[in-house]
């Protein structure tokens, strides 16, 4: 697994697409993941410390980990299948025990911007859809 940095949201015009673009902690790949309105707003809401007067959806999802006992404790993007990027979340239970959870990868960085854990992507995956510059 490689460790990733949040590096820009990027609008793209002329595909009408939202991009979030991660870069390797410790190299120089990227990789662009598209990403949905809502999700987009989630993330750039949480990058702003914009605190809304009730909880967000992804900010009840973290809550209801935490009420139930679990802590957030990294997301990994796994798999790109169809063009499809898929992703995993990894949640500590308090008998130590790890729960993983099958999720989009915008949901899951969300969750992971709100419960300050990394997001890491296997080493397929940047094979198959990094790039060196965006």
């Amino acid at each position: 697994m490689i460790e990733l940095i949040l590096n820009k949201i990027k609008v793209d015009e002329s595909r009408h697409e939202q991009l979030v673009v991660f870069r390797e902690k410790a190299g120089k790949r990227f990789l662009p993941v598209v990403i949905g309105l809502p999700e987009i707003h989630a993330i750039k809401l949480k990058l702003s410390n914009v605190k809304p007067p009730r909880p967000m959806t992804h900010d009840l999802m973290l809550q209801i980990i935490d009420g139930l006992g679990g802590k957030l404790q990294r997301v990994v993007i796994d798999k790109l299948e169809n063009n499809t990027f898929h992703a995993k979340l990894y949640i500590l239970k308090e008998n130590d025990m790890e729960v993983v959870i099958d999720g989009r990868p915008s949901d899951s960085v969300a969750l992971a911007l709100r419960a300050g854990v990394s997001v890491y992507a296997e080493e397929e995956v940047l094979n198959a859809a990094s790039v060196l510059e965006v």
